[in-house]
């Protein structure tokens, strides 16, 4: 990068830590470093909420997704104004008139010890494993604009998030949060801007959506049904709502947002600010990554956006890698040739003409697909890496590449600030459930607040040193936005049927409660493994399993007590 991208980087990061810090004198009791002294703003905690989903999985992730499937992702959030109106019903004022630090906490008070221990527990392990993508996506970027180790990468990013964290809790976390998404919505919003600037000049943005169209890159609404396909509107409206229930609702990370809120009100209203405003910033960051598909039909794209990969692959079969490229090139040439004819014939308005040409484009622009998936295949092969997916990778190297100097660096800014905010928050969450759900309820319940605190802060570290290590396996794991919401997918379902009896089942007893959780979480397990249903399904099977067992085994059990 430019010494002027390296100064907004590092000025911006410099002021990220020494704001965090600032907050340390608000952090010396139990309630102020795990919530703040429940005393934040809604605004804040609305944008500390959006902030914690919205991480560097969010830029990274999504616009690569956006790039090689188009905007289907956006059904996923279909669900959520649904789901977050659910919430401020029934979660929000149930934890918040419970005066609980962790959404776990309370099962204890309408079960049992056990039932909120296995809870947190399942938190934790889902949780502890998602940080790890967190941090993975931005060592994306920097290992390509350092040339440094993703490893050395992860460990650097990780471990610096955790120190603030440590020292701050959880309104320094919120605050820094609430700087990030400025310079995330400004940042973008640039992007967006440049990428259109970078069509030729007789391609407007009009011309470029109607190229991702015809190129199956705009749908937002699939009505077919099909268990399989993970991005349908069926799956938005029902699977995806359970996640989002599960997700804000029982999800430590979450639920300590809205629990540090002035008011069970204002935690109501962080919610629904994330109802108005999560959807079309998810279109913007999705439209971004068609934009750049659109950008690369009249540029020449990396044939393989993973340099280090593709470098390793040429050094292996030169002759074959050369071929590949050579081939790709052609390809390109053709699909450039065709959309430029297609445009043309838009312009002039000749009906046989636009059919001709549309046709020719959508034949181009299967074969360059085919023949980017053929040099894939052969990265894979070559490197022995049947894992190996280059998405995430697509837009870091777009920004390092085409951008101009210093929106690289506003750029990279946004997304490391989008990533240590995300991580901060996560490891937070980890560090309360810890201390709360284990330390303070089954090892130290007489400890004093100076203890409770400085546990809290030794589980930053072990858990930010965790997070680090599962980085290390989730680089290659493909689209990181789908990995870590399949993490999630694996007990969000369970976990919320367990909420759901507490809630909403007053015959449930803590026996089925808690052998519903683990019913459920089977369930998932067997349908993962036998089955092809698509992951966003999970979160609606988990739920539904480990309601129906649960309130069936509570029945028995007040049977044989009688």
């Amino acid at each position: 990068m430019h010494e002027l991208d390296w100064l907004i980087v590092i000025t911006y990061l410099v002021y990220v830590v020494w704001h965090a810090l600032r907050m340390t004198r608000n952090a010396q009791t139990t309630e102020g470093y795990f919530l703040a002294e429940r005393a934040l703003p809604w605004w804040a905690v609305g944008l500390s909420v959006m902030a914690t989903q919205m991480s560097a999985i969010t830029l990274v992730g999504t616009t690569g997704q956006a790039y090689d499937d188009g905007m289907r992702f956006i059904q996923f959030y279909y669900g959520l104004p649904l789901a977050m109106i659910i919430l401020c019903v029934t979660a929000v004022p149930f934890f918040y008139r419970a005066k609980v630090f962790t959404a776990y906490e309370y099962l204890e008070q309408r079960f049992d010890a056990k039932t909120r221990t296995l809870t947190s527990f399942f938190f934790l392990v889902s949780r502890g494993l998602a940080v790890g993508v967190i941090i993975a996506a931005p060592s994306v970027i920097l290992s390509i604009v350092l040339g440094w180790n993703e490893i050395i990468t992860i460990f650097v990013i990780g471990l610096s998030t955790t120190v603030y964290t440590m020292v701050g809790g959880v309104q320094a976390v919120t605050w820094t949060d609430v700087k990030q998404m400025a310079i995330i919505i400004i940042g973008l919003g640039i992007c967006a801007v440049l990428i259109v600037k970078g069509f030729p000049p007789d391609v407007s943005l009009a011309d470029g959506l109607r190229l991702a169209g015809i190129s199956g890159k705009l749908t937002t609404i699939d009505t077919s049904f099909d268990l399989s396909e993970p991005y349908t509107i069926w799956t938005g409206l029902f699977g995806a709502v359970f996640l989002f229930l599960s997700y804000f609702g029982c999800d430590q990370s979450q639920v300590q947002r809205y629990l540090s809120a002035k008011s069970i009100n204002e935690g109501r209203t962080s919610l629904l600010m994330s109802a108005v405003l999560k959807i079309p910033i998810q279109f913007l960051i999705l439209l971004i990554g068609v934009l750049v598909f659109v950008f690369y039909q009249f540029q020449t794209p990396p044939m393989i956006f993973n340099d280090v990969d593709a470098s390793r692959a040429a050094i292996s079969q030169p002759v074959e890698y050369q071929r590949l490229e050579s081939d790709f090139r052609d390809v390109h040439e053709a699909r450039d040739l065709a959309a430029r004819a297609f445009i043309s014939a838009t312009h002039v308005g000749a009906i046989e003409e636009i059919n001709a040409t549309r046709a020719n484009y959508t034949l181009a622009n299967e074969t360059f697909a085919t023949t980017r998936k053929n040099a894939i295949d052969f990265i894979k092969s070559s490197n022995g890496n049947e894992s190996f997916s280059d998405v995430n990778y697509v837009f870091p190297m777009f920004v390092i590449t085409r951008m101009p100097i210093g929106v690289v660096g506003l750029i990279i800014a946004a997304i490391m600030a989008a990533a240590m905010s995300s991580v901060a928050a996560e490891l937070n969450a980890l560090a309360t459930a810890s201390t709360i759900d284990f330390y303070k309820r089954h090892i130290r319940p007489s400890a004093t607040d100076r203890q409770y605190v400085a546990f809290g802060k030794a589980a930053t570290l072990l858990w930010g040193i965790f997070a680090c290590i599962a980085a290390t396996f989730a680089t290659n794991l493909g689209s990181l936005i789908v990995v870590v919401n399949k993490f999630g997918s694996f007990f969000y379902g369970s976990l919320l049927g367990v909420f759901v009896l507490a809630f909403a089942v007053p015959a449930a007893r803590s026996l089925g409660a808690f052998s519903g959780l683990l019913l459920g979480i089977a369930s998932v397990w067997i349908a993962s493994t036998f089955t092809d249903i698509a992951f966003l399904w999970f979160n609606l099977l988990g739920c539904l399993i480990t309601v129906a067992s649960g309130y069936l085994i509570s029945l028995l059990a007040r049977k044989d007590v009688a």
